[in-house]
């Protein structure tokens, strides 16, 4: 699997999380399909095969980003 770039993650994450409220809220044709356009692209940008599945690999990979070190605090600290 390609791992996404966190920023697309996020992006797809919030779209999924929008319609599935959208659609818990007043489902109709229209926002099935966008549910459904969701779940598909979480799952292929995450290599999963259910919804389920796709939020445990973002979960993991939130995590992974948020424990990379690259030009942190540290650098600018030392820096300073």
């Amino acid at each position: 699997m390609i791992v996404p770039a966190e920023k697309e993650l996020r992006t797809v994450l919030a779209r999924f999380a929008q319609a599935r409220i959208d659609h818990d809220v007043c489902p109709t044709g229209r926002t099935s399909k966008a549910l459904e356009d969701a779940t598909y692209t979480l799952c292929v940008m995450t290599g999963a095969r259910t919804a389920e599945q796709a939020l445990r690999v973002a979960d993991t990979l939130l995590e992974q980003y948020a424990g990379r070190t690259g030009v942190s605090r540290e650098t600018e600290t030392l820096a300073a």
